[in-house]
């Protein structure tokens, strides 16, 4: 039996559209055993109702992707999922399923595929690069497919970030929040992006949060998005006269994440409180950022 535990995700962090992610202290574990045959599979916690507990589990594709490229057949799977993260809030809880149910059936394959194999599969299967590599090497990371292949960097967290998340209580897929954006931005926002980007790089490099109000600011995904959030605008003004340093959709939302090492417990209640205001029932936590990424816990 293998015991594997995945990492919550936040992507984008403002301006950084599928280049910038996050994990976050939030984990999703998957227990994953060979058995003599069939396929059986069991899920605890956010979504469990939904989750399919046959061969379209994500979990169970993601392994068969690894046992392909391994060249290894197990005469049958036992999966348990127990998942903390919830579903499609954006939050990284496919990309959890995807480096979950890989990392483990890399381990109980052989090892054949190191972690730079498991990036580039899980990437492939997954589609975004923030995601996977936070998920998989932790802490904040700069992600950019190239040459067939994604290349990734590591910025270790600020001390004493921490991030309120807000997460409202319906879901938005990924699809649906993609719609929305236009095939085409002006110049004057690709420029006003690129500049932001640079400085949240240089604030996350050199521990400056003071930065992060200006440099999170986007114009390239999150004000198309705001018709899909209820409150979404108010939300974040509200977050910042408490105290947040930067505010952020996370990935494609619905969640808000809003990053201080300040007075964390009034940013949450302030910004679920503007939520509520606007008729959108929502709940809190307060998180720090996981330096590590997935890693097995149990090897039996």
């Amino acid at each position: 039996m293998v015991r594997v535990q995945v990492p919550a995700t936040t992507a984008n962090l403002g301006p950084g559209f599928d280049c910038l992610g996050m994990a976050l202290q939030l984990y999703n574990s998957v227990e994953m055993s060979v058995t003599p045959s069939g396929l059986l599979i069991e899920v605890q916690g956010e979504g469990s109702p939904d989750i399919p507990r046959n061969e379209d589990n994500l979990v169970y594709q993601a392994a068969l992707k690894v046992f392909k490229q391994a060249g290894y057949r197990p005469p049958g799977l036992k999966i348990k999922l127990n998942n903390n993260i919830p579903v499609a809030r954006g939050l990284g809880s496919s990309t959890a399923c995807i480096v979950g149910g890989m990392i483990a059936a890399n381990i109980i394959s052989g090892n054949h595929l190191n972690q730079k194999d498991i990036i580039n599969l899980a990437y492939g299967m997954e589609g975004h690069p923030d995601n996977v590599c936070a998920a998989i090497i932790g802490g904040i990371v700069v992600a950019v497919p190239a040459d067939g292949e994604v290349r990734c960097l590591k910025i270790p967290p600020p001390k004493n970030l921490r991030a309120a998340v807000t997460i409202p209580e319906f879901p938005l897929f990924t699809r649906t929040s993609r719609e929305v954006l236009p095939q085409q931005v002006p110049m004057s926002d690709v420029i006003f992006n690129l500049g932001r980007v640079a400085l949240l790089v240089s604030a996350l490099y050199t521990g400056d949060i003071n930065q992060f109000g200006v440099a999170m600011e986007d114009r390239v995904h999150q004000p198309y998005r705001t018709t899909l959030v209820p409150g979404m605008k108010k939300v974040f003004a509200a977050a910042k006269l408490a105290g947040a340093k930067g505010i952020t959709l996370s990935g494609a939302g619905p969640a808000i994440i809003a990053y201080s090492d300040g007075n964390m417990e009034l940013i949450a209640r302030v910004m679920r409180d503007t939520f509520r205001q606007n008729g959108v029932p929502a709940k809190s936590m307060i998180l720090g950022i996981s330096p590590v990424g997935a890693r097995a816990l149990e090897i039996k």
